[in-house]
């Protein structure tokens, strides 16, 4: 069939694969320890449950709204990246504007849209999440990587990042906390981060902030812009409420940025999905924000319980070097090439394929214990896994996941 050249281009996520062929295994009653999920497995405030069977009783919840959101929850919303980032938008001449879409996926793809030109460079920090490239290759746009390992907990070299941005480069995307890493860059990478993106002032930043409220300890993440605050001029910020109120079925994220970048995902979004669900927004008016801290404690003991674990269950098995300090969102990212199981992969010692999908499929085929292999991420020899499942489960899997990768 004659489908576009452009869908042809995208690649299709082996994570999907490998997701099958655990729901089968579990299927076939396979005892399967399923490390791959990207959300919480908990339900989202009550709060915000109640809000939505109150707005069930209403006709607008039913009917279209405003393209770029209701104009209530774009004003909450603003109030609520001010107020938790610590920042003002009335401190500059021009406006600012939020608009809500199906997620945060839905409003990444939108900015790309709106701001990238066929031929425009995009630099993205490896390890990335794996829908950046994409997106970036959709519009016609050139992918440059910033790369980072284990060695430095993922924490990426913005001396590449000086030698790779010019007056070429249309957008840098900031995914910080990080999926995969589950890190969030500190303030010395943040102040040198924004010395030297300063003078390209035709540059784009898209800080992605989807994983802000799922840090583990105090204090939360900080970003560039709060040292430098002229960089907010051309900053576009993500969030939404998938992961910080476990809620990604609901398909609710939004930007905020400059009016006219605003209004130019503003005309896409109208052409592409309209407003998004009515319901949901209106039901998030009713929200408290401020309530967020309070539903997350318990969830975010939980997750540090669950990285002690894994610290502890590396020490055992000798595998320090794979370890990392992860703080934030509920991955932890591991590098094979650190642990003994590479070897019995590797050709030679100057071998540097990408072994990850073959050790992801053998752990899940063998042990029954599926990862999120790390091509798509923009790193090799490395995998993802979730901090959330509940805390003997958890072990248990670490502890098989181990005893396979000390094994040459």
């Amino acid at each position: 069939m004659n489908v576009s050249k452009r869908s042809q281009e995208i690649n299709e996520s082996i994570t999907l694969k490998l997701n099958a062929k655990a729901v089968a295994m579990a299927q076939e009653g396979k005892k399967v320890y399923n490390l791959t999920a990207g959300q919480l497995p908990y339900r989202p405030p009550r709060e915000l449950v109640e809000s939505i069977r109150g707005e069930l009783d209403f006709l607008k919840s039913f009917q279209y709204s405003p393209v770029a959101g209701d104009s209530e929850l774009l004003e909450k919303i603003i109030d609520y990246v001010e107020t938790s980032r610590g920042i003002s938008f009335d401190e500059f001449d021009h406006n600012f504007k939020a608009v809500v879409g199906n997620g945060g996926k839905h409003v990444l793809a939108n900015i790309f849209a709106s701001i990238v030109d066929p031929g425009d460079e995009v630099i993205v920090f490896a390890p990335y999440w794996i829908s950046y490239p994409q997106m970036i290759s959709l519009n016609g746009g050139v992918l440059k990587v910033v790369k980072a390992s284990v060695f430095n907990a993922f924490e990426p070299d913005l001396e590449e990042l000086k030698e790779l941005i010019n007056d070429k480069t249309k957008a840098i995307v900031l995914n910080s906390p990080n999926n995969p890493s589950g890190i969030f860059y500190n303030e010395k990478w943040m102040k040198k981060f924004a010395e030297i993106v300063k003078p390209f002032e035709n540059t784009f930043i898209i800080s992605d902030e989807i994983y802000y409220e799922l840090n583990y300890y105090d204090p939360k993440p900080r970003y560039f812009y709060q040292y430098d605050r002229e960089l907010l001029s051309r900053t576009i910020i993500v969030d939404g409420i998938s992961k910080s109120l476990a809620a990604t079925g609901l398909r609710l994220g939004y930007c905020i940025a400059h009016e006219e970048i605003i209004d130019a995902i503003k005309k896409i979004q109208g052409h592409t999905a309209s407003g998004s669900c009515s319901l949901i927004q209106r039901a998030l008016l009713r929200y408290n924000m401020n309530h967020v801290d309070e539903y997350l404690t318990p969830v975010k003991k939980h997750l540090r319980e669950n990285a002690q674990v894994l610290r502890e269950v590396l020490r055992e098995y000798k595998l320090e070097k794979c370890w990392y300090q992860v703080s934030a969102a509920f991955y932890f990212l591991f590098d094979f090439s650190s642990a003994p199981v590479i070897n019995r992969f590797k050709e030679s010692d100057t071998d540097l394929t990408d072994y990850s999908v073959e050790i992801c499929e053998q752990i899940l085929e063998q042990k029954g214990v599926a990862m999120v292999p790390s091509g798509d991420f923009g790193l090799p020899n490395c995998a993802r896994i979730s901090l959330v499942l509940p805390k003997e489960d958890f072990r248990d899997a670490i502890v098989t996941l181990a005893e396979f990768l000390t094994q040459e």
